[in-house]
């Protein structure tokens, strides 16, 4: 038997299925992504929702009991085709904003703006366009 090791075989992903979102309050936070975000509701199981955009669920569930929801560390982007009037629409339901629309970078071919919402649980959940040149 040889002393060395065989290579691990690589590993493939082959695409992102679900997100985990903790909230605190899961019909409120169900409600926001539904109703105002209008992402499609799939099902609950108990403690968590499911809800589906495009080719990814998003799953909220309840902090275990006796956690503190932590300062989040990830951001969600959506993207949307008028960043100018979703944000309009959005500002009309009262939906907080950390950054409103902004360029973020100029693409050889368009133009990349974000916008930064907050869902119920101040998470923050970015909004972006591609607003193609004009020549």
């Amino acid at each position: 038997m040889s002393s060395e090791t065989a290579a691990p075989q690589p590993i493939h992903l082959t695409q992102l299925t679900q997100i985990a979102i903790t909230v605190s309050d899961l019909a409120r936070s169900t409600a926001f992504y539904r109703d105002i975000l209008g992402l499609q509701f799939l099902f609950d199981a108990g403690a968590m929702a499911f809800l589906q955009c495009g080719g990814v669920r998003i799953l909220l569930g309840l902090a275990e009991p006796g956690k503190s929801i932590s300062t989040p560390a990830t951001i969600l982007y959506f993207e949307v085709d008028d960043l100018a009037a979703t944000h309009a629409i959005l500002q009309s339901l009262d939906v907080p904003f950390l950054q409103p629309p902004h360029l973020i970078a100029k693409m050889p071919s368009h133009d990349l703006w974000l916008a930064v919402l907050t869902d119920p649980d101040n998470n923050p959940v970015g909004l972006l366009s591609e607003l193609p040149r004009s020549s």
